[in-house]
């Protein structure tokens, strides 16, 4: 199989190539933040990285009584227990009615009058156009420079996917969901190639522990707030392990979230574990940049329309490359004339009957 065909966003194209893109990832950040901090004297707003050490990592003094911080709110991005409404523009963020807060961070979950996240923090679908179209982009919110860029470019009706692991990711999503987009969290799961390829700290690994997995899949709940869905970071051996995906899926569903498959596991189980568990869910094919030339996006992009034609719908799904992103948005500039119109995940995602 080639390298690429197990690649999640096009990120990572060989073994090793794809562990030092993201090792080199994860050192531009960290550098950068220091930088402009030792710059600035504090100051710094572009996304930082905080990695949380696997556990048993490090001796463990006795724990202290577990105390929730005091709410905390910047630029719609929510930090401590939520207690109200906050609103990035007119957009929902968090809601204390959708939250159940922790010592971690606020976990999402179905309202006491039956509200879900993935409705309430759905983005909005423009009318017109006889075909649906959802794009997803991935890899938001790792870079301040890569991620202004794509807010900047791509019109509100892309769906985007932010991984769970800059200190500041919850500014990055309050801005995006200010101009209109959803969003989707990033889970890290474990690809065929671990560890040469790494999603990262608390990724979930087929073969484990429930609970082991159940504990990493809390904390990435818990990284921000705002999403409608999740999606894989990676994960192509966690998504074709039926045992290990169906109780994530399982605690996923309970909490009124939907999941969107981007993709990279080609032998995904994903729609059967959900359609079985009842749980809204979507599945894009190859991505959209698996090639990254913009001859190759542009034909992946007509490939949409066909199949959009032919089905009523289609999702595809792409890495915040500038080419991508560059792409994307001048196909969808004359996309209504087409007869198509472009929507959130949410809006064309498997419901269970």
């Amino acid at each position: 199989m080639a390298a690429a065909a197990d690649s999640a966003e096009g990120v990572f194209v060989s073994k090793s190539g794809r562990a030092l893109a993201f090792a080199s990832s994860f050192t531009v950040c960290l550098l950068a933040a220091g930088a402009l901090a030792i710059t600035l004297l504090g100051r710094a707003h572009g996304p930082s990285i905080t990695l949380d050490l696997p556990d048993g990592a490090l001796p463990r003094a006795k724990p202290a009584p577990i105390r929730l911080a005091p709410q905390s709110i910047t630029d719609g991005a929510v930090t401590g227990p939520v207690t109200k409404a906050i609103y990035a523009g007119k957009a929902l963020v968090a809601d204390p009615a959708l939250a159940e807060n922790t010592a971690q961070g606020p976990l999402p979950r179905i309202a006491e009058d039956g509200r879900k996240p993935m409705t309430a923090y759905a983005g909005p679908v423009p009318g017109g156009g006889k075909f649906k179209i959802a794009i997803v982009v991935n890899g938001l919110g790792m870079s301040a420079l890569s991620t202004k860029a794509a807010l900047d470019a791509l019109p509100a009706g892309v769906t985007l996917g932010f991984a769970p692991y800059a200190s500041d990711v919850g500014q990055w999503v309050a801005n995006a969901r200010a101009r209109g987009h959803e969003v989707l969290l990033e889970i890290p799961m474990e690809p065929f190639d671990f560890p040469d390829s790494d999603p990262g700290p608390h990724t979930l690994r087929a073969g484990q522990e429930e609970d082991a997995n159940t504990q990493r899949l809390a904390w990435a709940l818990s990284r921000f707030t705002g999403y409608a869905g999740v999606t894989n970071l990676l994960g192509q051996r966690f998504l074709s392990d039926t045992d290990a995906l169906s109780p994530v899926l399982t605690t996923l569903n309970r909490r009124g979230l939907y999941f969107f498959d981007n993709g990279a596991a080609s032998q995904s189980v994903l729609p059967t574990v959900a359609s079985q568990l009842g749980m809204p869910a979507a599945q894009s094919g190859a991505a959209l940049d698996t090639i990254q030339t913009a001859l190759e996006i542009d034909h992946r992009l007509s490939e949409l329309e066909t199949q959009a034609r032919a089905n009523g719908s289609a999702v595809g799904s792409a890495f915040l490359y500038p080419v991508s992103i560059a792409r994307i948005a001048e196909w969808a500039r004359g996309l209504q004339s087409r007869g198509f119109v472009l929507v959130p995940v949410s809006a064309i995602v498997t419901q269970p009957k």
